[in-house]
């Protein structure tokens, strides 16, 4: 009897050729085919580094598929496309072992762990190579007065010529406008409204905002601190390093003994005179704003704006009160959303509703009846739905194996298949983002423990709030405050209207475990609406709130 096998492929970069898949493929199905096994299912990720595993979907979907008895077998053209880091290398195989699943390499045989830790590290050797022959030709671009990558905005790569840069005019001007805008007084932000307000096309994104322009002091960054844009060419101001906890790559700044410079006066932008005057008021703009930590207040970090989805940030005063408007508004003038907000008013109204709920006992039950009875019914939709995805996957899948048969037994010419192929792969591919995206929902019923737990954090609140007497207490409420609300949205109204902030929830504390998403997966926010009414607060009546249980249900 044939053992349930699945191939894995994968490929480094989009300079590969996709074709590296099929070939991979191909060679596993052969080898399938020679030592009595059967290939059931086929995971790939295309232009996906071996380094880490985050964001490799197919490799998380073959582990996930694992858990559930699936297959017996994996099956790849060598032990590097599972991995080229010792540590993942090693997880991977020790996971796949407890299953009772073997990991055979078409070029290397069954796996043990000699040839994991051996294959584990040449790769890591591999990949740390790589890394320097790659920076020391960069480092000799450098030297030769060209760019060693990226793009500035204001040039672009002359087509044909690796490493030299031509200047695009339009964007030019814009890069002059802010130097002299800048020199004359004018602060980043004053800057990136003008640039908004006249359509000037920014470099990345939809807005220009004032950290575009000004950059950060500590990495040396922003437009008005690139020097490319007075005539000189500066790399290894930065390294990248790979998080281990999270496989992200994060920058690391190099000492200014590391960094190498070129002169390239031909690529200057910006006049001597003008560049030097920037630098001098950046400098001492540098020199004469110390870093002043602020202590977080009650709702830091959970306000949000209602028309944009940006954070709302405080900006000026009044009467000594600290004032909260969208940063998004504030930074760039890209949002409608300008009203600024007492931010002790908003504090007091979030406080409010709080003990409005918690004066009714029977609102935590109807919370959690609705959010056991909509879990239970996304359950059943998403098994169906995931059920539905899985059919029209194998389905195409089986379409293309059939023409590939069909070709290679010459029924149909090598044209044909190039032109019913590529559709089909593009529905592959649609179809598995699909299953990406609508991960299984189970219908677990609430941990008692947690509920507990959640009732004993309502009780601590009630406790604190009543304690509070009439003050905006700061830090003894923040723990509990936070564990239960999720967000906090400031709606848009004009001035001097009442205020309207909807506060949702947080009721994933229910469930009594802490799930976790792959990084490459999305969390999947449910609105689960116990009351959707204004409610007039007795002790502010310039704000109406509205309460809306939210609970984010994060499936593994």
């Amino acid at each position: 009897m044939h053992r349930k096998a699945v191939a894995y492929a994968r490929y480094s970069t989009d300079l590969q050729s996709a074709r590296s898949i099929e070939d991979q493929v191909e060679l596993c199905r052969q080898f399938a085919g020679r030592n009595d096994l059967k290939i059931t299912a086929v995971y790939d990720d295309r232009a996906k580094t071996g380094a880490a595993i985050i964001e490799r979907d197919g490799l998380l979907r073959l582990l996930a598929d694992a858990k559930d008895g699936k297959f017996e077998v994996v099956i790849v053209e060598a032990l590097d496309r599972l991995s080229r880091d010792q540590e993942d290398m090693a997880s991977i195989y020790k996971k796949l072992r407890f299953l009772g699943i073997d990991i055979i390499a078409v070029h290397d045989g069954k796996a043990d762990t000699v040839q994991i830790g051996i294959r584990g590290l040449i790769g890591a050797v591999y990949l740390e190579d790589l890394k320097h022959k790659v920076r020391r030709g960069m480092q000799g671009r450098v030297r030769d007065g060209m760019s060693p990558g990226g793009k500035a905005y204001g040039y672009r790569p002359v087509p044909g010529k690796p490493g030299e840069l031509e200047i695009i005019e339009e964007e030019a001007s814009a890069v002059r406008r802010i130097f002299a805008e800048f020199a004359a007084g004018r602060s980043p932000r004053d800057i990136a409204y003008g640039l908004n307000r006249d359509g000037v096309t920014p470099p990345r994104g939809e807005v220009w905002n004032a950290s575009t322009i000004n950059g950060s002091r500590t990495r040396q960054n922003g437009m008005l601190r690139n020097p490319i844009y007075g005539g000189e060419i500066v790399w290894n101001r930065l390294r990248m390093v790979r998080d281990p906890e999270t496989g992200r790559r994060v920058s690391r700044m190099n000492p200014e003994s590391e960094w190498q410079r070129v002169d390239r006066p031909d690529l200057r932008i910006v006049d001597a005179e003008t560049y030097e005057a920037v630098q001098a008021r950046v400098d001492g703009r540098r020199a004469a704003t110390g870093y002043r930590p602020r202590t977080p207040r009650m709702l830091s970090g959970l306000l949000r704006c209602a028309s944009c989805g940006s954070g709302m940030t405080l900006d000026g005063q009044t009467d000594g009160k600290p004032r909260i408007r969208c940063s998004r508004a504030r930074e760039s003038g890209s949002c409608d959303h300008r009203r600024k907000y007492p931010v002790h008013i908003i504090e007091r109204a979030v406080l409010d509703a709080v003990r409005a709920q918690l004066a009714n006992p029977e609102a935590l039950s109807l919370y959690i009846d609705t959010y056991i009875a909509e879990r239970r019914r996304l359950a059943m939709e998403a098994t169906n739905n995931r059920g539905s995805i899985e059919a029209a996957l194998a389905r195409k899948k089986a379409e293309i194996n059939r023409l590939i048969d069909l070709a290679v037994k010459g029924v149909i010419d090598a044209d044909h298949l190039a032109e019913r192929k590529p559709p089909l792969d593009a529905d592959i591919k649609r179809l598995e983002a699909e299953l990406i995206v609508a991960p299984p929902i189970n219908a677990v019923e609430l941990h008692p423990a947690a509920l507990t737990a959640y009732k004993r954090d309502l009780g601590a609140l009630a406790r604190v709030i009543e304690e509070a007497a009439g003050e905006t207490p700061d830090g003894a409420i923040l723990a509990p405050l936070r564990r239960l609300v999720d967000s906090v949205i400031i709606h848009p109204t004009p001035a001097r209207a009442p205020i309207e902030v909807e506060i949702k929830g947080r009721l994933s504390v229910l469930m009594g475990e802490e799930m976790e998403l792959p990084p490459a997966r999305k969390k999947l926010a449910i609105g689960v609406v116990a009351e959707d009414r204004y409610r007039q607060s007795p002790h502010l009546p310039d704000i109406r709130y509205r309460l809306r249980l939210s609970s984010r249900l994060l499936a593994a």
